[in-house]
């Protein structure tokens, strides 16, 4: 069996990043090192194992220039929006408006652009067809380049200018242009893996919204703890106006099947620490063993403390004890680009004690159907309460 250096290729895997501002527009990249990564870059699987890519290599300065000046034309309306956003955005999305902006302006002196093309013309029916047997070349071209201290940047805003690019490098009918890359050595120090959501938030197991556990199985009180429910809906709204709504304790009961209400304690507000109680009801609790607990339906309060308060980021709270909740609940929001805000809704399970770890582990026979059953109801409960806010929201 082959040993690799796995420390290193997660390196190489997590800190393949957009290079704009650190490209080396003055050190060569010769030409056996741009054919050693299109050789890497053409391992990769094809559908139906077809050598239908073909990548184009631009040096020659006149012909980068006319492609830069292409590259500005077709972005020009984008790149008067960054400059007018950075005025009023902060952090890495400023960033990223100022390094987009630099690269239009200095494209042409990068020492080569790359432009991977394939044969054949996408049918428009949705189907990935055409893309299936390029995109995954493309990607290791960036990744072998990374390992070599070479710069990428995926760029596609050239294909608005595609016929233009086309006649310009003799490209014939009946090839599609995917995407260019800007390739130069990098400057300054190494790079660092990007601020990204953990696996256990954004990968649903059996059931879409339905997220593994994120503890260890040594180490879970219960078959449930880490376990939990994850949904996303877009908004047509600004984070400011989602955030009041949110943030908004009572918003639960107006749409879910078991939220009844929720009041602050005296002279509690909103801030971390804060704690408020919860009331609940409900006739399906998810799975009978649960729904035995009570004839006629099921009332509870929950006491639940706030944990954190970033406007307008991302509102969570605990249920139970601080220090071994029975549950954490969260809003996060996050900017769309064009305006409006994704809102991921959450519940995360354990490490305490809820009615339904107590009944799943009475139970261990049944305890995956109870655990099942309970986060379809509050699957269904979290995707009522992110449609109630788009209504509010959007209205």
């Amino acid at each position: 069996m082959t040993s690799f250096d796995l420390d290193q290729i997660d390196h190489v895997l997590s800190t393949t990043r957009a290079v704009r501002k650190r490209l080396d527009l003055d050190r060569p990249v010769p030409d056996e090192v741009v054919l050693r990564l299109v050789d890497l870059a053409e391992q990769a699987p094809s559908g139906s194992d077809q050598a239908s890519r073909r990548w184009v290599v631009v040096r020659d300065p006149a012909t980068k220039e006319r492609i830069a000046e292409l590259y500005r034309e077709a972005g020009a309306n984008l790149f008067d929006g960054l400059r007018a956003a950075a005025d009023h955005v902060e952090g890495n999305r400023r960033r990223v408006a100022d390094s987009g902006a630099y690269l239009a302006e200095n494209l042409e002196r990068v020492p080569a652009l790359v432009i991977v093309t394939i044969y054949g013309v996408h049918d428009g029916s949705g189907r990935p067809g055409l893309f299936d047997s390029v995109i995954q070349s493309a990607w290791s071209f960036c990744l072998a380049a990374r390992a070599r201290g070479i710069g990428t940047a995926w760029t596609t805003l050239h294909l608005r200018r595609a016929q233009e690019v086309a006649e310009l490098l003799g490209i014939p009918d009946g090839v599609t242009q995917i995407v260019l890359f800007p390739v130069a050595y990098t400057t300054g120090g190494d790079f660092r893996a990007a601020p990204r959501r953990p696996a256990g938030e954004i990968t649903f197991v059996d059931q879409w919204g339905f997220t593994p556990s994120t503890v260890p199985e040594q180490q879970r009180a219960h078959p449930g703890e880490g376990r939990g429910v994850s949904l996303d809906l877009d908004v047509q709204a600004p984070a400011e106006r989602v955030w009041e709504l949110v943030t908004d304790i009572t918003l639960p009961s107006r749409f879910t099947s078991e939220a009844t209400g929720a009041t602050w304690d005296e002279d509690q507000q909103l801030e971390p620490g804060a704690r408020f109680r919860g009331s609940n009801a409900t006739t399906d609790a998810g799975h009978p063993a649960i729904d035995q607990l009570a004839e006629g339906g099921l009332s509870w309060t929950t006491s639940c403390q706030v944990e954190r308060c970033e406007p307008p980021h991302e509102f969570s709270y605990l249920v139970g004890d601080r220090d071994s909740p029975s549950a954490r609940w969260a809003f996060r929001l996050h900017p769309m680009l064009g305006g409006g805000t994704r809102v991921t809704h959450s519940m995360l399970v354990g490490p305490g004690t809820s009615a339904t770890s107590a009944v799943a582990q009475q139970n261990p026979e049944q305890a995956e159907a109870i655990w099942t059953g309970r986060f379809r109801v509050i699957r269904a409960n979290i995707a009522a309460t992110l449609a109630g806010v788009k209504a509010l929201a959007e209205s």
